[in-house]
């Protein structure tokens, strides 16, 4: 039996069918921005393999710190030891973050991450006596994982997780801020979408947590760029009623929207934020929920008197090398200037697909680049066509997108660019 043939008998992919699971490509290594077929073939990231490396593949800063901590450590429990890469990493972070964002919590990946941002939540409403205060409101067509509290806040319909919608907890759901980024903003509730989160407040503001959402760019939910005012209203309004916001930044974090974090289009402080995928750099699984001294010290106070969380890998002191690497590299290098020259090219590249018959839109911000359809695409068109134009897409729902590294070449952008139309044109 062949490496693919035991792989499609025995392997299990992500969202794939096990008896069907499709064309499936074998990787050899990575490096840079290309993945490297066993067979020679070579093939650009146009993914950052789903989202992560925004410095490429087996950047040499980043493997090498984390083979000189591979010689030193590579793990070692986070319960009552700590260690100069979790301390190193975090000053990083803290410089980094919006003002007031400085009590970090590691945990395992984006799913966890969130996992514990709504935990946060509930333990800091109940450390005040608000007891009753334990559910969520978020916005639709969200996404924020695939772990079982995370899926009770993901899109209830047209989410990957409305198979599961009667068995995960009733959270409560705004209809998506309908004001796209870049629109002028009506000043009316009834026209900027707030008046349904005025309602909601008024109604079971005494029983909400926290509002959950990803800040002015839906991910996985369907690359949507909504406007920053939504955000900046919903912060002063949900402070009216004790009510958290929690910013999942896990794929927008680290520069990949033209600012270092979403949050920054608003310029407003979340009481919660998650991080991960960008935030090694995508050499290793890790993540981080950070908060403010308000609810670190807030849970402290709780009956419990600890925040009741602590995976077994909390602080990896491989992973937390691998994290400070990819943050110097942000902080040293020029990822501005990087992911706005990829902004303008691919906003000049992209526009022809607006034409397309079976186009509903095209948008572009940061270093996210989507053409919408009017149909669902299916991925295994571009994973079969991936060999043949060099350019390594895997489509979702009616979305072509990419998100590429920043170290990418204006030569390697304009072939994920000419793919993704080539792709948007082949899907009439």
């Amino acid at each position: 039996m062949t490496p693919l043939e035991f792989d499609a008998h025995h392997l299990w992919h992500p969202y794939t069918n096990v008896a069907d699971p499709g064309a499936m490509h074998l990787i050899d290594r990575a490096e840079g921005v290309y993945l490297y077929r066993e067979d020679g073939a070579k093939m650009i990231d146009a993914m950052s393999s789903w989202w992560c490396a925004i410095h490429g593949h087996k950047h040499p800063e980043i493997t090498s710190a984390m083979q000189s901590q591979l010689e030193k450590m590579p793990h070692v429990m986070f319960g009552g030891l700590t260690h100069h890469p979790a301390i190193d990493l975090g000053r990083r972070m803290v410089d980094m973050l919006p003002e007031g964002l400085d009590r970090i919590f590691y945990c395992d990946s984006g799913s966890v991450s969130v996992e514990v941002s709504m935990k946060m939540a509930v333990q800091y409403q109940m450390a005040h006596g608000r007891t009753r205060k334990f559910e969520f409101a978020t916005i639709r067509g969200g996404y924020h994982g695939d772990t079982w509290k995370a899926m009770s806040v993901c899109d209830p319909v047209t989410g990957m997780h409305g198979l599961f919608r009667g068995a995960l907890s009733i959270q409560h759901f705004l209809p998506r801020p309908q004001v796209r980024l870049g629109d002028d903003w009506p000043e009316d509730p009834a026209l900027n979408g707030l008046e349904a989160l005025e309602r909601l407040l008024a109604d079971k503001g005494n029983h909400l947590a926290a509002l959950i959402l990803e800040p002015v760019v839906q991910g996985a939910g369907g690359m949507y760029f909504y406007h920053p005012q939504w955000l900046r209203a919903a912060r002063a309004m949900c402070d009216a009623y004790d009510v958290l916001i929690i910013f999942d930044e896990i794929a927008t974090g680290f520069g990949r929207t033209g600012k270092l974090f979403a949050a920054d289009h608003a310029g407003i402080t979340p009481d919660i934020m998650c991080l991960g995928k960008a935030l090694t750099g995508g050499h290793i699984s890790f993540a981080a929920t950070v908060t403010s001294k308000q609810v670190a010290y807030g849970i402290g106070n709780s009956e419990a008197g600890v925040f009741m969380h602590g995976p077994t890998y909390m602080a990896n002191p491989l992973a937390c090398a691998a994290g400070s690497a990819s943050l110097r590299l942000l902080a040293e290098g020029d990822w501005q200037r990087q992911v706005a020259d990829i902004e303008d090219q691919m906003r000049t590249e992209l526009e022809p697909a607006r034409g397309l018959p079976g186009v509903a839109d095209v948008r572009v911000l940061g270093a996210i680049g989507v053409v919408e359809m009017k149909e669902s695409v299916d991925p295994s068109v571009a994973h079969r066509l991936a060999p043949e134009t060099g350019v390594w897409l895997r489509p979702f729902a009616r979305n072509i997108y990419c998100m590429p590294p920043y170290i990418v070449s204006p030569d390697e952008l304009g072939r994920i660019t000419s793919a993704m139309v080539a792709l948007a044109g082949g899907q009439q």
